[in-house]
């Protein structure tokens, strides 16, 4: 059985580079705090938050690399300066229902956030709520439809929660999938596992799926239980193991894939069912024990 914590596990496939150059000399928010030893590296904790408050996500990303004086300051998760941010970013919606219940900090609820299922890179039948977590198909006709998060693994272990909140229809899967695997196709079928850019656990018949085949029954017991609509499943993707996990109900059900290859993999789910709903939080790392 595995927790999670609001922290990332690893780095993610996009914005690495950039995340590395915040640090640099020339940085604006190096030069302002002197590398720790200038005014603004001795500005008290009060009048530091007071700032920070007015800064957007990149920027305090940057300022936690400043210096030591500064990273401290914004190392309290629930501090005012990201309890500001997250009811700025964040809808009313999605901080006042239970989506993010198993968020504890607000950073944890931001990073959940930018890690959401992607508006951008979906199938053209679905669109993303103003809540920012749950996907909505559109109830077209021989079609199946799915998407991407925004953000994809290469390295590290993550882990993040999808729940079904309408019917499953004939086809409902979840998994990963790289960049090159398709989120539209022709008729009722099951889209991630498809071909060998995705994988895919479809939850209506219990079937594992990868490059147009069934991998086996998941998970790998007698009469497996179904799935049950509102029911959170959490995916772990271990990219150091390379391995897609599954628990349901914090208990553990297993490895599902193994020998994942070393790529960028994004969660993804697809579905059928018109106007069925489907929402995904990502959690951070996962915690053993």
């Amino acid at each position: 059985m595995s927790g999670a914590a609001g922290g990332g596990g690893g780095s993610s496939c996009l914005g690495a580079a950039a995340a590395a150059s915040c640090s640099s000399a020339g940085s604006p928010y190096a030069a302002a705090a002197g590398g720790g030893a200038g005014v603004a590296g001795r500005l008290p904790a009060r009048v530091l938050e007071h700032i920070f408050c007015y800064l957007e996500l990149t920027d305090l990303m940057r300022c936690s690399l400043v210096c030591w004086h500064w990273s401290n300051i914004l190392a309290d998760e629930n501090s005012e300066v990201w309890r500001s941010l997250c009811n700025r970013t964040l809808s009313e919606e999605a901080l006042r229902s239970d989506i993010l219940c198993n968020l504890p900090t607000y950073k944890g609820k931001l990073k959940a956030y930018q890690h959401g299922l992607s508006s951008h890179d979906c199938s053209r039948n679905v669109y993303v709520k103003k809540n920012g977590f749950t996907l909505h198909r559109n109830p077209i006709a021989q079609s199946t439809d799915g998407a991407r998060g925004k953000i994809g693994f290469s390295e590290g272990r993550h882990a993040w929660e999808i729940w079904w909140e309408g019917p499953l229809g004939t086809v409902a899967v979840i998994g990963i999938a790289t960049k090159r695997a398709s989120m539209q196709c022709q008729g009722y079928v099951a889209l991630l596992g498809s071909d060998d850019q995705s994988w895919g656990w479809n939850l209506v018949d219990n079937n594992l799926l990868h490059n147009g085949e069934v991998n086996g029954n998941f998970p790998q017991c007698n009469n497996a239980p179904k799935y049950q609509i509102g029911e959170r499943i959490r995916v772990i993707l271990d990219m150091d193991d390379k391995t897609l996990a599954f628990e349901r109900g914090f208990e553990f059900l297993g490895v599902a894939f193994r020998g994942l290859p070393k790529a960028c993999l994004f969660p993804a789910v697809s579905a059928v069912y018109g106007n069925t709903e489907v929402t995904m939080v990502y959690l951070g790392k996962p915690l053993d024990g």
